[in-house]
């Protein structure tokens, strides 16, 4: 047997021989010389009794599924006293006993159900020639022990969704590992306080401001200091900001039509004074330029102190006309457009009306007119609209080819909270020339927005502000109930600012729990349905996005893999995530079937 071949078994085991011709490809081995002891009482082996065959799956070789037939050798016990009377030889580094599979691939199996679930990972592992079921793969999974970890020191509370707005339940999270610890299956602040007695060993508790954690952690953990998460912190501010912006709606919706009109303007005057005259707008100003020239020539002797008299005799001009000519800035014209009657005069009200209510659609307008009776061919109503649009102003007649189409959009509610909050170097020069003029007009918001700047530089330790000093000035605006609801966890926040642990263990409390349920697409093919009997063990059908996606630090890395709470899994009839712990949990409203 050539020796290359060799390390392609397991150690401890010779090759004996080969069928090539066989599929799958079946190796003969036999385990090596070693002493042999009985596996109950430890004496050593007696005299030989017989033999027995074992087959075992094992890792492919150039893409053929391989069986090792292991042929191994059964003893008599020495000892009368040991009840057992014959034994085989050991071969646990190969495969455990009654396994079907060797040791290596069983590990690696277990991989790749860890990483695909049950069904992703069973083809896959069919397209590596290591044949395998689904519920084998989830087998596999539920067996791997869980690995021990330290006793946690710095964690973070936050909820996550069993069904989003229905019911939820209670994740906690090693900030300092950045791993999943346990997921309660409720939102209640004895669970918490529980899990938490369970765990003497909690420093810090990162968690957002709701009362349901406040209560918990300060019955659990009464040791631990308390921190509120900047992340839940800033998010809370940003929508007491929000709701401060929307009173001020009617200002922000003058700002910005004024901004669409000054914009408007200026992109007609620029088109205007791009554009190339006509021939009929050419003969006109040939035949207006002696009146300009001699309107010229009357403001300058005007300046020069001429008398009216003189002025009129000097460009041979009634001395009414000077005197006239003297109070305009430009000759006028007495030209007069004249006024020709249409088909379309009767409705012109009608159309008007429609128009500023939103309807710029000229097809539907006329359809409008047709089935009130009108003899009026579409056409006629086409022109009315085009002539119309070319003369407004308005942003809704705006479009990319016309003069009328501002570059700027006047910002919604959400995008002028989020304009005030934002760093001004970031934004455009349209952005800021608004928010100037917002300032301007609506300086109680300006006023807000500054001390909520100062907030957030509070938090993120970018100023060297007192708490105390903030909390005076924010009474003093619309912030005051945001302030107030701060006072009842004052020694948090304190934490918050103040508390370099959690810096060291990465800040970010909930954040991370946040960043989990940020995506919370639930495996296909799984429906809720109404809540079903609890079962005496109970496993769920649903396991939360967050875990999936966040409970491992390295995809690669299997250890990590174990310390999440929930395996992913999956089997021939669509996904599943299996819970090995919470055996006597309850079921929620809205969650999925348990399986039996």
């Amino acid at each position: 047997m050539p020796r290359r071949i060799l390390p392609l078994v397991p150690d401890g085991l010779n090759v004996v021989g080969i069928e090539p011709a066989t599929d799958p490809l079946i190796v003969r081995v036999v385990p090596r010389p070693s002493p042999t002891r009985c596996p109950t009482c430890r004496s050593s082996a007696g005299r030989k009794h017989g033999h027995c065959e074992r087959t075992l799956a094992d890792l492919p070789w150039q893409g053929r599924s391989v069986r090792l037939r292991l042929r191994l050798r059964r003893f008599r016990c020495a000892n009368p006293a040991c009840p057992r009377r014959t034994f085989s030889e050991s071969v646990g580094d190969v495969a455990v006993s009654h396994a079907r599979r060797s040791e290596r691939l069983r590990v690696l199996q277990r991989h790749l159900g860890l990483a695909l679930g049950g069904a992703p990972a069973a083809r896959m592992a069919h397209r590596l020639a290591m044949p395998v079921s689904g519920d084998t793969l989830v087998r596999l999974v539920r067996a791997a022990p869980l690995p021990t970890r330290p006793e946690p020191r710095v964690v973070g509370i936050d909820e996550w969704a069993w069904r989003r707005g229905r019911s939820y339940g209670t994740m906690v999270v090693d900030l300092e590992r950045h791993t999943v610890l346990d997921l309660l299956p409720d939102r209640d602040a004895g669970s918490v306080a529980a899990w938490l007695c369970a765990h003497p060993g909690i420093e810090v508790i990162a968690r957002d401001r709701a009362d349901v954690f406040a209560e918990g952690a300060r019955a659990g953990a009464p040791q631990a200091q308390h921190v509120l998460d900047r992340f839940h912190l800033l998010r809370n501010l940003s929508v007491a900001l929000r709701a401060i912006v929307a009173h001020h709606h009617g200002v922000i919706r003058a700002v910005g039509r004024a901004r669409v009109d000054q914009e408007v303007e200026a992109a007609r005057a620029v088109a205007g004074a791009a554009r190339l005259p006509t021939a009929i707008e050419v003969r006109k100003r040939a035949t207006h330029a002696p009146r300009w020239a001699r309107h010229s020539e009357l403001k300058r002797l005007s300046e020069a102190g001429a008398s009216v008299a003189g002025m009129a005799r000097a460009l041979d001009l009634d001395r009414k006309t000077v005197r006239v000519w003297l109070r305009q800035d430009a000759p006028p014209s007495w030209q007069r457009r004249r006024t020709v009657p249409t088909i379309l005069d009767p409705y012109r009200d009608h159309l008007e009306a429609r128009w500023q209510a939103g309807c710029r659609n000229a097809a539907e307008l006329a359809r409008g007119l047709i089935r009130a009776g009108t003899d009026i061919r579409p056409r006629v109503v086409r022109d009315w609209a085009m002539r119309r649009r070319r003369a407004s102003t308005d942003v809704m007649d705006a479009t990319p080819g016309s003069t009328s189409a501002p570059p700027w959009r006047p910002p919604s509610i959400n995008r002028t909270a989020w304009l005030l909050q934002a760093d001004p170097s970031t934004l455009v020069a349209d952005d800021r020339r608004f928010l100037n003029r917002l300032r301007v007009e609506a300086p109680d918001l300006a006023k807000s927005v500054a001390v909520a700047k100062r907030f957030a530089d509070l938090v993120r330790r970018r100023s060297g502000e007192s708490l105390e000093a903030w909390f005076a000035a924010a009474a003093a605006t619309p912030l005051a109930k945001f302030a107030g609801g701060l006072e009842r966890d004052r020694d948090a926040l304190r934490g918050t600012i103040h508390d370099a642990l959690v810096d060291e263990s990465g800040g970010g409390a909930d954040q991370q729990a946040e960043d989990a349920q940020a995506h919370d697409v639930r495996p296909r093919g799984l429906r809720a349905v109404a809540p079903a009997r609890p079962h005496r063990d109970l496993t769920w059908r649903s396991a939360p996005h967050e875990v999936r996606k966040n409970q491992y630090s390295t995809p690669a890395d299997t250890a990590e893999r174990h310390q999440c709470l929930h395996a992913r899994t999956r089997t021939r009839s669509g996904c599943r995530a299996v819970a090995s712990r919470s055996p006597k949990a309850e079921p929620h409203r809205g969650s999925y079937r348990p399986v039996q």
